[in-house]
């Protein structure tokens, strides 16, 4: 019986020492793949999303417009991180205190930080699933640590979805206002923030009431932002 028990136990932990090997492979090839996406769309811009693809099929066109930050106005940039996530400049990839607020208010709000949701656009899918959520939070820290903070605002501002089939900031200004994003006023830039958690149902350029006033919040806290330095890592 003492034999047995040995045997087995050798057994046992060969089979466990080989799935441990094949486990340990796999994430390292996992990161390696992850590391060589992220560390490419440092330097390329992103030519298109799988939001892209699926309202392009789904429409039978888009309009996309790539712009560098540094030609997209301030007033904009500015408004995006104040409405979209705030301490933007402060978190690496995760706003530990808006994550224990969602939680507290449920499902009555969200707490993606910007880097999430370019990590989302760029290299996952839309929806709500653990998988998502769970390579999103394996892929999120990658990026933070590759990419500068106005790199990925400035892939933030090309990639989002500003009006139905209208992707990204230039293409969201001309649509709404008939100008260039490096044109726009810090109302017109609130404006559209205002648009971006729902932008198939929320119009720019003919805001209801309540999202007046919510423009005049996010412009609020764009000047906030400005003032206090938490628009510092992007140049706002």
């Amino acid at each position: 019986m003492g034999l047995l028990f040995v045997f087995l136990g050798r057994l046992f932990g060969r089979i466990f020492g080989f799935l441990f090997k094949w486990l340990a492979r796999a994430v390292l090839a996992f990161y390696a793949l992850v590391l060589i996406a992220v560390v490419f769309y440092a330097v390329v811009n992103p030519p298109t999303t799988a939001t892209m693809v699926s309202e392009a099929r789904r429409l039978g066109s888009i309009q996309k417009d790539w712009v560098g930050l540094e030609v997209i106005s301030p007033h904009l940039s500015r408004a995006v991180v104040a409405a979209e996530d705030a301490n933007f400049c402060r978190h690496w990839g995760f706003d530990v205190a808006a994550i224990r607020e969602a939680l507290q208010e449920g499902a009555q709000r969200g707490a993606s930080t910007i880097s999430q949701q370019v990590v989302k656009n760029v290299y996952l899918w839309q929806g709500r699933s653990w998988t998502r959520k769970a390579l999103e939070g394996l892929i999120t820290p990658v990026v933070e640590l590759v990419w500068t903070k106005r790199r990925i605002l400035e892939v933030y501002l090309n990639v989002a979805e500003f009006d139905e089939g209208v992707f990204g900031a230039e293409a969201g200004a001309r649509r709404y206002f008939g100008k260039a994003a490096a044109d726009l006023t810090a109302q017109q830039g609130a404006l559209m923030a205002t648009v971006l958690p729902n932008p198939k149902e929320r119009s720019a350029a003919q805001p209801a009431t309540w999202m007046q006033r919510r423009a005049a919040q996010i412009a609020d806290g764009a000047a906030t932002i400005a003032a206090d330095g938490r628009a510092d890592c992007f140049g706002g």
